[in-house]
């Protein structure tokens, strides 16, 4: 699967403009740099999967609305949020569940 990250730079502005942030107020949340936000907004950079998780939780959205422009009914209390507040240990082992899943898939 190929990711096209000036699709998910579009998705992520779009996102943030829905919910009236500007991007200095996005870079606050996430603490990063403004040229951060504008290289992922304009598929110049990609984020790392941690990275992903704390945009995902400044927009209050999904990854996979990110990543893929799809929108998954779950709970008030996204997935995202639910792993924003793991330990990082807790994130580490999530991902080597995932990158496990991914093989057999």
């Amino acid at each position: 699967m190929n990711i096209d990250y000036r699709e998910v730079g579009r998705r992520m502005a779009k996102r943030r403009k829905e919910l009236g942030l500007k991007q200095y107020q996005v870079c606050e949340m996430i603490d990063v740099n403004y040229k951060y936000i504008s290289n992922l907004e304009t598929g110049r950079s990609a984020p790392s999967l941690e990275m992903l998780m704390d945009i995902c939780t400044a927009l209050k959205t999904t990854p996979n609305y990110l990543l893929l422009g799809t929108e998954v009914n779950i709970s008030n209390d996204t997935l995202a949020d639910k792993i924003s507040r793991l330990d990082s240990k807790s994130k580490l082992l999530l991902n080597d569940i995932i990158d496990t899943i991914k093989k057999y898939e």
